[in-house]
């Protein structure tokens, strides 16, 4: 796990190699990975007087994961946080990280976050997400629970148990550009496809019974709709392609399909012996032309 001091020396060498600022969000969003999740906190750093501070009756964990403040150690050290680390919630987590780049995103929470338009370039549905580094929410009834960073091919590093990664299959729901993150030209087109399994229907569903088909597995009629045989058909491409045979097409099946490389393996092909009795040397020399692994025993 890397310290704070390493990750604001990572930034500022970012910063002077001129690395865009996606890619500035990527690194920066991987170093923190293991650092704590505190409600209420936007990157300031983890002590026990800042977790002090920050302490609630509806969120006990603030103090409960604290060895000093539960009384378990006198010191940080040897915290399962590691020491010299920042904390954030959610929303703090996102709203930092651009921060470091220069961008600031309006709102007090994730809700006020994504409903502020004045924050994004592009924002909408999951399922029209481009391709790109974007802030990503969860929306449940008409507030939105949780925030995290997309940083490509349908992963998302976020703040809930800690920061940790995941993935756009788990349940998120919306996303949106913040402006200044790219110009309108350098948004991509291609946008993250979706994760299918049984009871899906679509256009994505027809893409992947055709890729599917194309490839020599029998999905039936591309109809779009992701039935019995459209999954036998993905968990036999699963298992050629080394995947998990679970007959859901998510990110890694996808990329196997992009590869295109992967072809069914044959049935075994069945084998018969045939006899031919009475069968003269000379039209047995005459057999193994045409079948040369005819074998002959004498009578």
């Amino acid at each position: 796990m890397m310290t704070l001091n390493q990750v604001d020396a990572l930034r500022a060498q970012l910063l002077a190699e001129g690395t865009p600022g996606p890619e500035i969000l990527r690194q920066l969003a991987m170093a923190c990975l293991g650092w704590p999740y505190v409600f209420g906190a936007w990157g300031e750093e983890c002590t026990p007087a800042g977790r002090r501070r920050r302490a609630r009756d509806a969120h006990p964990t603030i103090v409960s994961k604290c060895q000093v403040l539960s009384g378990k150690a006198t010191s940080c050290h040897g915290c399962q946080w590691g020491e010299g680390v920042r904390m954030f919630d959610c929303r703090g987590f996102t709203a930092w990280l651009l921060k470091q780049i220069g961008i600031t995103i309006n709102g007090q929470g994730a809700t006020s976050q994504y409903n502020t338009a004045a924050n994004w370039a592009r924002s909408g549905p999951i399922a029209e997400m481009p391709d790109c580094v974007c802030c990503v929410f969860r929306r449940s009834g008409s507030t939105m629970e949780h925030t995290g960073l997309h940083i490509g091919g349908g992963t998302v590093i976020h703040c809930s148990r800690g920061v940790e990664t995941g993935s756009t299959a788990r349940g998120w729901t919306h996303y949106a550009i913040p402006i200044g993150l790219y110009s309108e030209a350098e948004i991509p087109v291609e946008t993250v496809r979706p994760t299918l399994r049984r009871g899906s229907t679509g256009d994505r569903v027809r893409e992947l019974q055709e890729r599917l088909t194309a490839l020599g597995y029998n999905p039936g009629t591309p109809d779009g709709i992701y039935g019995t045989r459209t999954a036998n058909a993905v968990v036999a491409f699963q298992t050629d392609a080394g995947l998990s045979p679970d007959g859901v097409c998510g990110p890694k099946t996808w990329a196997a399909l992009d590869a295109g490389a992967i072809k069914p393996t044959p049935a075994p092909a069945e084998t018969y012996r045939v006899t031919i009795e009475g069968v003269t040397l000379e039209q047995y020399k005459q057999i193994l032309q045409i079948c040369p692994l005819a074998e002959c025993f004498k009578e």
